[in-house]
């Protein structure tokens, strides 16, 4: 069956569908900057039958260093998280399904943990459209069980041409840059998580939630398109996490990742960790 998941995105007609299938693996990515423990709780009251749970800070990001690099939210150790995929029953036949809840205004978990997985060579696996919301809109079945997988091995494979670094970020040539931070945080407004506002010079504000429609589900791929354009690009936000959705976005429209789609994974937090890296505020023509 490792042909039939639709990637990027995998709609919930289709995991109703294939729930029992022997190969499916279900990461439940619920979670909240201002609550870390929410999306545990949230998991606890009801998840996906077999859904493991996957946490932002422990399971999809590397320890943050003292000097900031990296960001807020670092990319983790390849074979760190090549051990945690593998406990969590997930090897190289095994297609995955990434769910969070973009009602709450924070669906961007289940794209990052799609990153990381495409990132290590994963090739199969795939966002839930919608996300929670709409697997219970559906009638889908609740489980309160904890999750007990058989473990797996996982090998990664890196793909490094998915990451820019800030050196690439400076030297980007005719790439665009895409900030998909809220727009206060990009003019410099309002900074709420990290030492200095602004954003990087040149980048252009394109927030995050303007891939999904009004019912949390991705709008089509000639509407992200337009919205994000063509040519190769650098997407960043505050810490590599709400970046993920527009890189997705970017993918739905036909840019694969890689030369022409790629994550500055330490994003704006890594950006000003060097006092010498230039900083805008305001809006870019």
């Amino acid at each position: 069956m490792a042909a039939e998941l639709p990637t990027p995105l995998v709609p919930v007609s289709w995991l109703l569908a294939h729930r029992h299938d022997p190969q499916l693996r279900v990461l439940d990515c619920r979670y909240a900057l201002s609550d870390p423990l929410l999306g545990r709780l949230a998991y606890l009251e009801g998840h996906v039958p077999g859904a493991v749970y996957t946490d932002l800070e422990t399971d999809l990001s590397g320890p943050v260093q003292p000097d900031g690099s990296g960001g807020r939210h670092p990319l983790p150790d390849p074979d760190t998280l090549a051990a945690w995929l593998g406990q969590a029953g997930i090897g190289p036949e095994q297609q995955v399904v990434c769910y969070d809840d973009p009602s709450t205004g924070q669906g961007f978990y289940a794209a990052r943990a799609w990153w990381l997985l495409r990132w290590l060579g994963h090739r199969q696996v795939a966002v839930l459209d919608g996300g929670w919301p709409a697997y219970v809109a559906a009638g889908g079945e609740v489980s309160q069980a904890e999750a007990q997988p058989v473990p797996a091995t996982f090998v990664p494979q890196v793909q490094p041409g998915f990451v820019a670094s800030a050196a690439d970020v400076a030297g980007r040539g005719a790439a665009r840059l895409l900030d998909s931070r809220a727009p206060a945080r990009y003019r410099g407004d309002t900074e709420p998580l990290d030492r200095r506002a602004g954003h990087i010079p040149g980048a252009l504000n394109r927030p995050w939630n303007g891939a999904l429609g009004d019912n949390g589900t991705f709008r089509p791929a000639a509407e992200q398109a337009a919205r994000l354009g063509d040519g190769p690009t650098i997407t960043y936000c505050g810490s590599g996490v709400s970046a993920a959705p527009n890189v997705l976005a970017r993918e739905l429209a036909g840019v694969p990742l890689g030369p022409d789609n790629r994550l500055y994974a330490g994003s704006w937090s890594d950006w000003i960790s060097d006092d010498t890296r230039p900083v805008a505020t305001g809006d870019e023509a």
